[in-house]
């Protein structure tokens, strides 16, 4: 189809003539909303990447070599891009004293590394006490 011919079927259908191939013999056209085309290259590179909550569930007697591996876990989901929720469970009488947690969240917030935040406080709810921690923006 001639130039022309490809113009004018354009115009009719109030839409725009694309070249979208110049190199090819002879030259490949579109006829398309060039205005909507656009749009949408744009939208397909503006995807958000979704922040997850990553859990690490521990007890008040944690083993400091578990308490070590729960860190690191918590560092990789930081690193990631994603945030990390810090449970920590108490049975049975560990309720009574809730200052053991307490000092083992003081020791995961020093031993962290990277950029990070406390989003939560650690924060005692029912029978558990829980910290969230962001990567900073």
């Amino acid at each position: 189809m001639s130039v022309r011919e490809a113009l004018n079927i354009a115009i009719e259908r109030d839409l725009d003539l694309v070249e979208v191939s110049p190199n090819a013999v002879p030259p490949v056209c579109k006829i398309l909303d060039f205005g909507k085309y656009k749009y949408q290259l744009n939208k397909k590179h503006a995807q958000r990447k979704t922040i997850d909550v990553k859990e690490i569930k521990i007890r008040p007697h944690i083993n400091e070599h578990d308490l070590e591996l729960k860190i690191k876990n918590i560092n990789r989901f930081i690193e990631g891009g994603d945030k990390a929720k810090i449970v920590m469970y108490f049975k049975g009488r560990e309720i009574i004293r809730p200052e053991f947690g307490m000092k083992i969240f003081e020791k995961i917030s020093q031993k962290l590394t990277g950029k990070f935040q406390i989003e939560q406080h650690p924060k005692m709810e029912s029978n558990h006490l829980t910290m969230v921690v962001a990567p900073k923006a």
